[in-house]
């Protein structure tokens, strides 16, 4: 059964001005586990101890892609500390979407990780769908010259379905590689532009994602909102209990 996780992107406000009281909160909402993007100063003693007295589990860390290529054991080793495993790019500028150059170094930066006991993933925007590697999408392409045991599969499934493709059916590609889904819902404004909204505002169909992450072995389902057209807590809580209507209706999500 899949668990329920927050990206704390979604409150990076909230955290730069109460990181200890936000993580709080987080787990008194009722979210299993989290999924960081930045410690804001906190050493890693400090972070595990955080994550010990409130319960939640880290379930992967957002690094950047010239943090992970240049500093890779400072960010292997600070993440064990605190007792994270999954160490996820996050994003690449234009600057940096040269893909083989992509492909070669995710190898490199796999195998560090592999040597040292962690699982390094990648997260996709819609522009992986968009632009193309060899004769496949950048995504597939990757995927495809980087093997599972050194890259593992991080799909939000948001920005699949933005891009126009199919979550249901990349979910079900890549069962095996993929423990951690993004789940996010999103609006398209009148200018082709989206707007990241709360789950079951916008036109993700989210039950049917959930069905397949399930099915296929999807270990965390984690909820992450771009951007918060109201209070970034009030937005995560209802979220989450859009999460919990369907959990009670038989949906395979643990919350």
């Amino acid at each position: 059964m899949l668990k329920l996780g927050l990206q704390l992107y979604t409150l990076r406000e909230e955290l730069e001005q109460d990181f200890e009281g936000t993580l709080r909160k987080v787990a008194e909402l009722g979210y299993a586990g989290v999924e960081f993007f930045h410690y804001f100063g906190r050493s890693a003693e400090e972070v595990q101890a955080l994550l010990e007295e409130t319960g939640l589990v880290a379930i992967g860390a957002h690094r950047p892609y010239d943090a992970m290529l240049n500093d890779t054991a400072e960010e292997i080793r600070f993440n064990l500390a605190i007792g994270n495993r999954n160490l996820i790019i996050p994003y690449l500028s234009e600057e940096q979407r040269n893909w083989a150059e992509v492909a070669a170094n995710l190898r490199i930066i796999g195998e560090k990780c592999r040597e040292q006991g962690a699982v390094l993933s990648y997260h996709n925007h819609d522009f992986e769908f968009t632009e193309s590697y060899g004769e496949s999408t950048a995504f597939d392409g990757i995927f495809e010259e980087v093997p599972a045991d050194l890259l593992q599969v991080e799909m939000d499934t948001c920005w699949v379905h933005f891009a126009g493709f199919d979550p249901v059916a990349y979910i079900q590609k890549y069962a095996g590689r993929l423990p951690i889904i993004h789940l996010k819902d999103v609006k398209k404004r009148e200018d082709g532009s989206p707007e990241t909204v709360v789950l079951g505002e916008g036109e993700v169909n989210l039950p049917a994602i959930l069905e397949a992450a399930a099915e296929a072995g999807v270990e965390w389902a984690v909820v992450e909102q771009d951007f918060c057209s109201r209070s970034p807590l009030a937005s995560v809580e209802d979220s989450l209990n859009w999460v919990k209507a369907y959990a009670n209706q038989g949906g395979k999500v643990h919350v």
